[in-house]
């Protein structure tokens, strides 16, 4: 859109300010995300949470909302980071509805944020700067005693546990005769050192299911069928899909192969795994000749993510759960929010988790040795991989779209740095998984990266950040290191000048300004990130008088 019609689509869907609307140009914001109280974004995402939720359109002016636009990369943010950061300095934020709209002018490249900010949860409102706020007419103040007490006393409604939920029409008969055999055995290892295994082999069918939580007043809940039922017993729990799919792609990203697998799932499980070609693979470890040889995929790592999927799955949403076993890695996805919150969360909790989307299913994973409930699986992924020297990990947490993924690599990415994690005893798992990140072209928060900097570890600005030149002359890195940094600003403008004066009359377009430039920008970019760099570079030779735009073509004035 161009700014007129941005303006007039911000007018029809967001006609006026009140408690749920707030409209702002980033200078009245102080120019700022998260700083001063009262004067930043947070506190205005706490205030309309505090209310009924709405929307704060970022880039506006207040009275008119002609688009004054702002620039976003000084936060070093994207929409999808900036919403993990608004979790962070908001306090009991909900993931939920929670999301960012990002508007981008043709005409003028001014950038429109409009943050979607849901209602607080019951009895919980949300802080940031360690104070709720709210907005009264036309002022944003320290919430008042009157609303604090109103949300306090807010009714909560107790969530139900959608995998406990009693299956009337199912009988003893929809259980798979090896699948609770199995689960016996399994329930006398996790239990050995409490109950004698003569007295587990001695409980009936009902009291096995009994005392693993998935048999509630002689009924069987629907835990007791994703994981013991038979196949034709799923129908029962319609419309969620009790499915897993593993499916085989090859390098080009074609599908090769693929099979569907159900209930019981505490079998199943052992037969997609089973899919995987995990090959032997053989490293030389730094300072020997000999030969060190090891699987492709830890077996641990690759079991606890897939049970990981079906504990956490959100059944509600009719979803299967996604197997792909690709060259190099292998990636899961399931339904749902991440409960943790954030990846950082998971990774730093110190006891058990405390909420459970389907408490009695993970419940019943637990007493059959299939997970555990002390929040230790996560790292333990990231301790393994980082034992191994492969690539961490990557989540990938769709808040929007209740979604999550996880890839599991099987090969190093790079093997000068792999040498470097190999030989530098020094870093920990907190350095190594933000390292890994830089490696990947990942994101990594300001706080992360000021922290490396100043060990230097890292370098680079706010925008493009790589591993510090001292290590990769360690690790031979220069001609990677060098393309990925790509050419600096003042070259770029120089060859954008060529090209408009080879161009003369004729004028350029901003696309092929940019397909002439992508081969030296930095490839730590995203092709957006990469486009928005093109578009400031040419904001700034028209400020600086060098060219002139007319309509969507550039011309050297």
């Amino acid at each position: 859109m161009t700014s007129k019609e941005l303006q007039q689509f911000l007018l029809h869907e967001f006609p006026q300010e009140n408690a749920c609307c707030e409209w702002k140009n980033m200078k009245n914001l102080k120019n700022s995300f998260a700083g001063d109280e009262k004067d930043d974004v947070i506190s205005y995402v706490s205030a309309i949470a505090n209310m009924e939720g709405g929307h704060l359109v970022i880039g506006v002016q207040d009275k008119t909302l002609e688009i004054a636009g702002t620039d976003l990369s000084k936060f070093n943010l994207n929409a999808q980071s900036a919403v993990w950061k608004l979790m962070e300095h908001c306090t009991n934020l909900s993931s939920e509805g929670l999301s960012i709209d990002e508007y981008t002018t043709e005409d003028t490249y001014k950038v429109v944020w409009i943050i979607h900010i849901p209602k607080h949860l019951p009895r919980r409102p949300v802080y940031a700067h360690k104070k709720a706020w709210q907005r009264v007419e036309d002022s944003l103040v320290e919430i008042t005693q009157e609303r604090l007490t109103a949300i306090l006393e807010e009714p909560i409604f107790e969530a139900k546990d959608w995998s406990a939920e009693i299956v009337h029409n199912a009988t003893l008969a929809d259980l798979d005769e090896l699948a609770v055999a199995k689960a016996r055995v399994m329930f006398k290892k996790v239990h050995a050192s409490k109950i004698p295994a003569e007295e587990i082999d001695a409980w009936t069918v009902e009291e096995l299911l009994c005392n693993s939580g998935i048999l509630i007043d002689g009924k069987l809940t629907r835990a007791a069928i994703i994981l013991l039922g038979k196949p034709v017993s799923v129908f029962k729990l319609r419309p969620a899909v009790i499915e897993v799919t593993w499916t085989l792609r090859d390098k080009h990203q074609e599908v090769v192969d693929y099979e569907h697998f159900t209930a019981p799932l505490i079998l199943t499980v052992d037969q997609v795994l089973g899919k995987i070609r995990n090959l032997t693979m053989r490293e030389l470890p730094g300072g020997t000749l000999f030969p060190e040889t090891m699987k492709q995929y830890d077996d641990y790592t690759i079991r606890e993510a897939l049970h990981n999927c079906i504990a956490h799955q959100d059944y509600t949403l009719q979803q299967r759960i996604n197997f792909v076993e690709n060259p190099g890695f292998l990636y899961y996805a399931n339904g749902g929010s991440f409960i943790p919150g954030t990846l950082q969360e998971a990774l730093a909790t110190k006891g058990p988790q405390r909420h459970f989307r389907n408490e009695c299913l993970c419940r019943a994973m637990v007493n059959f040795n299939m997970i555990d409930t002390v929040s230790r699986g996560i790292k333990k992924m990231f301790n393994e991989q980082w034992r191994r020297h492969f690539p961490m990990p990557d989540y990938e947490i769709d808040v929007l779209n209740k979604a999550v993924g996880v890839k599991i690599y099987g090969n190093t990415i790079n093997e000068k740095y792999t040498k470097l994690l190999k030989e530098n005893n020094s870093l920990t798992l907190e350095d190594c998984i933000l390292l890994d990140a830089v490696q990947k072209g990942h994101r990594i928060s300001e706080k992360d990266a000021l922290a490396l900097l100043d060990r230097g570890l890292l370098e680079g600005d706010s925008l493009e950040y790589s591993i510090s030149l001292d290590l990769a002359k360690i690790t031979r890195q220069l001609p990677e290191y060098t393309r990925n940094r790509g050419l600096d600003k003042a070259k770029l403008q120089q060859m954008m000048l060529q090209y408009f004066q080879n161009a003369g009359s004729l004028g350029v377009k901003r696309d092929a300004i940019f397909y002439y430039l992508k081969e030296v920008l930095p490839k730590t970019k995203t092709q957006e990130q990469q486009e928005r760099m093109v578009g400031n570079l040419l904001l700034e030779m028209k400020e600086a008088g060098t060219i002139i735009p007319k309509g969507r073509t550039w011309y050297l004035k």
